[in-house]
């Protein structure tokens, strides 16, 4: 088994390899700045962090991240660049994969839950006036969740989601589509749906890689982590959390995965299903990686336009956009929305959703 999963990196090792290859030799990625120039205070829904503390306790304990690529580079001054380049006012950074799982118990899960929340109250969303990264940045707060089987993580993770909203102001919460095959909608996250619910919190929905995976020498971001979406988003249509928790607002990744394209076939069993409405229509979805025109047409059947919103997954979409050779992160959406369209997607949807972001950025 141990030879089969050290083939199996080395298989998407050399995939990536390959593929980065390719790009070069097409000439690499070129921003569009003319685009930049005409949308100046758009607002990224995914994009991440990765502050030195947690990349020195992934390489501590030999974690790699379970995406299939390597943890990228970040720091606010790249963070603030690629903003600048592209027309970004600011970012609402989450936690990308793979969480905390890995840390050895419940108590270095809450510590580091904590201090990376910290890091976004402190480091970037009160930033300092005249602070390069002051007004740049709006934050998810992560919870120290890695054991969803154990009833007292699941309260720490309560505990962490009211000090984060409430004691430091952070803008919602992200969460994981499982914890170690724990899907969200499962009955023992009640008490955290519960929580989340009573703060009326805004959810991000993060993919992490399934707990049986493929044979397939694909990494994993490519095809397990839209299904992981589809997997979260499914199971909690199915275990009524929509309804019985109905004041979380809930945002999928990457368009949904493919949750658009499935929206009718899995609301055939669906408890409670509305016939002629999809039962997805209230969620929210963000645009990374996911804006091309058949994306957004199965999309635009699922929700309306107020539900959009934009996202880049910075910094983990390099390879992916320089796949794409294109500048403006979501340039495609131009394809599928209209000018006023595009100025929801782009800004108006966020700041509805984030009262306490266009507190900060001004309003409209």
């Amino acid at each position: 088994m141990k030879q089969a999963n050290r083939q199996a990196a080395m298989d998407r090792r050399q995939w990536l390899k390959a593929t980065v290859g390719a790009v070069a030799i097409g000439g690499g990625w070129s921003p569009n700045l003319a685009s930049a120039a005409a949308t100046p205070r758009r607002i990224d829904m995914h994009a991440h962090l990765i502050p030195d503390f947690y990349r020195k306790a992934m390489n501590d304990y030999q974690v790699k991240g379970d995406g299939g690529v390597g943890i990228p580079a970040w720091s606010t001054n790249s963070a603030v660049s690629f903003m600048n380049k592209f027309g970004f006012q600011a970012q609402v950074v989450s936690l990308s994969e793979p969480g905390f799982g890995f840390l050895p118990d419940r108590t270095a899960r809450v510590n580091m839950a904590k201090q990376i929340n910290e890091y976004i109250r402190d480091e970037l969303v009160n930033a300092a006036p005249g602070s390069p990264v002051y007004r740049r940045f709006g934050g998810l707060a992560s919870l120290p969740l890695g054991n969803a089987n154990d009833p007292s993580e699941v309260a720490s993770a309560c505990a962490e989601a009211v000090r984060a909203i409430q004691i430091l102001g952070l803008d919602g919460i992200s969460l994981y589509s499982n914890y170690k095959g724990i899907y969200l909608g499962d009955p023992r996250l009640d008490a955290l749906m519960q929580t989340l619910n009573e703060l009326s919190a805004y959810v991000y929905i993060h993919p992490v890689a399934p707990p049986v995976h493929s044979s397939l020498s694909i990494p994993p971001f490519v095809l397990d982590f839209p299904f992981e979406s589809t997997r979260a988003a499914v199971n909690l249509l199915y275990r009524g959390v929509f309804q019985r928790f109905p004041r979380i607002r809930w945002q999928l990744s990457h368009g949904g995965g493919t949750v658009p394209y499935l929206s009718e076939r899995t609301a055939l069993a669906a408890p409670n299903a509305n016939p002629g409405k999809s039962p997805f229509a209230g969620l929210y979805f963000d645009s990374a990686l996911a804006c091309a025109p058949a994306s957004m047409a199965a999309l635009r059947k699922t929700t309306d336009v107020s539900h959009i919103m934009l996202g880049t997954d910075f910094p983990y979409s390099g390879i992916t956009y320089a796949l794409k050779l294109a500048g403006d992160p979501n340039a495609e959406l131009n394809d599928s929305v209209d000018a006023t369209e595009r100025r929801m997607i782009d800004r108006g949807n966020a700041l509805v959703q984030l009262p306490g972001l266009a507190a900060r950025l001004g309003g409209v």
